[in-house]
């Protein structure tokens, strides 16, 4: 019996303000966070029949507490989903929103699913990376691996040994343009159509509405950035100023089968072409999205040149300039990150695989002479993850009539 695999399509995506650790969500739950993107998700996509969601995927790195409890199911319940739709939680760390959707992508593929919702959640502030975990001691002692690789800050220290022409400078320099390009993507109304305001409450303050990302610092300058601590190597080169902060904040989207989103009159945003995930050495793991863009490609038949959008993670400058040295593509070069990222936006970990999605939907929404464009981030533990996506906006798959197929 044979089964033609389907085509898969980013239908819509959204995410909260991501916020800083011990800031806007002090007081708030990072299963609410959840619970209020997966309703944004519904209340935009009305045409969609909550019995039809098959699936619901949340990842969160620490799953403790109120990131516990297999949360794709209570979120599912709590946000007013039907008894019948099942959920799960999973864990990638930092790509864990990016493999829900991939995990849920390919039961869509297959045909196990037509729609299905995937998202992530990190609440930082409440829950530090490594809460509760206990390493076994097999791995520092018979050296699986160096110390380092449990020390995110450290790990790109080491990518910086790696490649030498990545100087302070240079990822100084990129950190203010990351900054400048956010605030330029906010003041345009690019960013603020993916937000869903959160109402927050603080037993000092009393309620508020978060609208934006918090982490923001527009008046970064090279000179702020010169004399910021290395506290991760005496004399080195990562500061707080060219790395993502400790962020809380949550995402969701929504993929189907493309057929099944025409049947039901969903937006289709983006078509996923395929993925991968590789391992790397874990004390260099910002090295990840190389060898796992260099696999993505070759799963494609595509080959770097055919990219002509890149939404990549920034968890640190120098990881994305890693990757951007390996393929020979300029520090500055307008088809990365064009809207900024999680230097200035935030990084809560499990949730940001899907605003990398959204930000490369707008992309293609804006640049319709674009057919491919990558998601791709390092990840935690010494691994990387690249999704290709196709633009369903590209200019040269249009019909006589003016659509596209």
């Amino acid at each position: 019996m044979s089964r033609p695999q389907r085509e898969v399509v980013f239908v819509d995506g959204v995410r909260t303000p991501f916020g800083k650790a011990k800031g806007q969500y002090a007081e708030t739950r990072a299963d609410d966070l959840v619970i209020k993107s997966i309703r944004e998700l519904m209340r935009r996509n009305p045409s969609l029949p909550p019995e039809r969601v098959d699936e619901v995927a949340i990842a969160a790195t620490t799953q403790i507490g109120d990131q516990g409890l297999t949360l794709g199911r209570t979120a599912a319940l709590l946000a007013g989903l039907p008894q019948s739709v099942p959920g799960y939680s999973i864990d990638r760390m930092c790509a864990g929103a990016m493999t829900a959707v991939t995990s849920t992508a390919s039961g869509i593929a297959f045909g196990a699913y037509d729609v299905a919702i995937a998202g992530g959640v990190e609440h930082m502030g409440r829950h530090p990376m490594g809460e509760g975990v206990d390493p076994n001691p097999r791995i520092l002692s018979e050296r699986i691996v160096n110390p380092d690789a449990l020390v995110m800050g450290k790990t790109a220290e080491n990518l910086h040994d790696r490649y030498p022409t990545i100087t302070k400078e240079r990822v100084d320099a990129y950190a203010v343009r990351s900054q400048q390009k956010t605030k330029a993507a906010y003041d345009a109304g690019v960013i603020q159509p993916d937000l869903v305001p959160v109402a927050t409450r603080s037993a000092e303050a009393g309620w508020g509405l978060a609208t934006s990302d918090e982490p923001m610092r527009p008046e970064t300058t090279m000179e702020s950035l010169a004399g910021l601590k290395t506290p991760f190597r005496s004399h080195g080169n990562v500061t707080a100023g060219n790395a993502a902060g400790i962020n809380d904040g949550a995402t969701a989207a929504l993929l189907a089968d493309e057929d099944t989103a025409r049947e039901l009159g969903l937006p289709v945003k983006m078509r996923l072409v395929t993925y991968a995930f590789v391992g790397v050495e874990p004390e260099v793991m910002g090295a990840g999205p190389i060898p796992a863009t260099e696999k993505a490609l070759r799963l494609a038949g595509l080959t770097i040149d055919d990219i002509e959008a890149f939404e990549v993670n920034e968890a640190f400058a120098v990881q994305v300039l890693a990757f951007l040295e390996h393929y020979g593509i300029a520090d500055d070069d307008a088809r990365v990150n064009p809207y900024g990222g999680a230097i200035a936006m935030g990084h809560p970990l499990a949730s940001s695989g899907v605003r990398l999605m959204n930000q490369l939907a707008r992309q293609f929404e804006e640049r319709p002479e674009v057919r491919y464009g990558l998601t791709t981030m390092c990840i935690g533990i010494g691994m990387g993850g690249t999704v290709i996506w196709e633009n369903p906006h590209w200019n040269g798959n249009a019909t006589d009539e003016g659509e596209t197929k």
